[in-house]
């Protein structure tokens, strides 16, 4: 089947029912998670997978690619009207729309970020179908392994999210690698760590375990806030949709520029929105004509923010799918999704399953309209969402979660997991141990023990398999220049003199 059919194939299955109707409800949930602070992108998807289990596979990932989306669009929210970003991804918002929404123009600022949001979201999944054929022919020179040797790349790259202490940092990949190892050896029937308890044969399951590091550590962490979500003033809803969605329109090279830095970057595992968005809004300033207007409510700030963010969603999908590492921990549990349905990342998804993967792309460009239209239709009340009370969410949260683990397996040990790792999860937050490390172990340690063994067995165990093509050279140069740099960089610059100083 030519790439062209299949792409045709794809557009018909999204756009056709129930595909359109699972993506506009994906987007509304998202939107409502995203825009409460502390909810979020990952807590939203950890809490939705268990009941796509009775959907298709197909249904399943473009309604959690339309949850996704609207997560990125709906942060923007609390964000320019109580200075609360609902994710990290949307800080950059606040410094332009907050100031816009204090002046009195909350519905031009709103329609900015739904517009641009859209317009990035647009670009971004059409330029990722446009190099997609090229993608399938890079990603199927990977065998197993190459598999490994990218997977210990993913663990590596603890180093680059490493925000604070980074033995702490690598405690926590190492804790994911260590549950992950629970239950059954691949390649061997031996059990590990099983303690003589059934319910840990198969494993801790990544879906429990991404509701209980997720939403159960959120709401715990919540209910020693107390008030509202937002905890912000009133702020007056004025402005005009239609000088909005001017004001973005006049804007196209930043809009365009925007786009490609949330693409490129958000493709780099680890990096993910808010690095993109920053960069983007840095970038928006320096080449503006009015930099002074910046940071008193400058329109351009917001379009280069939310059109650099949707964009990233599409960025962040491309290791993700080829070799699973997530760009995010949104991804992180968009992979948890894709195992939880019988899918792997990896040259399947290029190969027997590329409908798939052209299915989700395409729906990230129907997102984009979804999200246009909703986010113009919402403007006015829009600012109801990030006033709820932290005592109606958290019941809410932590019920869903219990109902999602249990129906996950129909068993309590599943449940037993969310709660315990929530705990875990709590105290992990509350000591500055990174979830995005840990979650990198929980996900790629699996796969670097499986690849290993099938790698060892095809070359009788010798180690030069790694080595033997230039391919696997390269991921090993890179693997050590990830390990090394941070230390050896210094080193250097001491020896030969050389300073950060212009």
């Amino acid at each position: 089947m030519t790439d062209i059919s299949i792409l045709l194939n794809a557009i018909e299955m999204v756009f056709s029912w129930p595909g359109i109707a699972l993506i506009i409800l994906g987007v509304i949930i998202g939107v409502i998670g995203g825009s409460l602070p502390g909810v979020g992108g990952a807590l939203t998807l950890a809490i939705a997978i268990p009941f796509t289990i009775q959907l298709e596979s197909v249904n399943a990932i473009i309604f959690l690619i339309g949850a996704y989306n609207g997560v990125m669009y709906g942060a923007s929210i609390s964000a320019i009207l109580f200075n609360v970003p609902g994710s990290a991804s949307a800080a950059a918002t606040t410094i332009e729309g907050y100031p816009m929404a204090r002046g009195g123009r909350a519905v031009d600022a709103l329609t900015i970020s739904a517009v641009s949001s859209s317009i990035g979201d647009f670009l971004g999944g059409v330029a990722i179908l446009a190099i997609l054929p090229a993608l399938v022919t890079i990603v199927l020179m990977f065998g197993t392994p190459e598999y490994f040797l990218v997977a210990v790349l993913g663990l590596a790259l603890i180093i680059v999210v490493s925000e604070g202490d980074f033995l702490r940092d690598a405690m926590a990949g190492g804790f994911g690698v260590m549950l992950a190892t629970v239950g059954v050896a691949p390649m061997l029937p031996t059990s590990r760590y099983t303690f003589g308890q059934l319910g840990l044969y198969n494993g801790i399951n990544f879906v429990a375990a991404l509701i209980g590091i997720f939403a159960v550590s959120e709401m715990l962490r919540l209910s020693k806030q107390g008030g509202t979500i937002s905890r912000g003033g009133d702020i007056d809803i004025g402005g005009s949709v239609l000088s909005g969605f001017r004001t973005v329109l006049s804007k196209p090279i930043t809009l365009i520029k925007s786009s490609v830095v949330g693409l490129l970057i958000g493709a780099i595992p680890g990096s993910g929105g808010s690095v993109s968005t920053f960069v983007a809004y840095g970038e928006a300033k320096r080449a503006s004509k009015n930099p002074e207007k910046f940071g008193n409510g400058a329109e351009e700030g917001i379009i280069a923010t939310e059109s650099s963010n949707n964009a990233t969603v599409s960025g962040s999908l491309i290791p993700t799918l080829t070799f699973g590492i997530p760009g995010s921990t949104t991804t992180a549990v968009l992979i948890g999704a894709l195992m939880l349905h019988g899918i792997r990342p990896g040259p399947a998804l290029f190969s027997s399953q590329i409908n798939l993967t052209y299915s989700i792309f395409v729906s990230l460009v129907a997102c984009s309209f979804i999200i246009l239209v909703l986010g113009l239709l919402v403007v006015r009340w829009a600012g109801y969402l990030t006033t709820v009370n932290t005592s109606v969410i958290i019941p809410i949260i932590i019920v869903l979660s219990v109902l999602g683990a249990f129906s996950l397996n129909s068993n309590y040990f599943d449940v037993f997991v969310v709660l315990t790792l929530g705990i875990i999860g709590y105290f992990m937050q509350s000591y500055d141990y990174s979830l995005v490390a840990f979650l990198l172990g929980l996900i790629l340690g699996p796969i670097a023990e499986e690849n290993l063994a099938r790698s060892l067995e095809l070359s009788n165990g010798s180690l030069d398999i790694f080595f033997a093509t230039p391919l696997r050279l390269l991921l090993v140069v890179a693997t050590v220049a990830i390990v090394v740099g941070p230390y050896l960089g210094p080193m250097l610059k001491q020896q030969f003199g050389i300073t950060s100083e212009v």
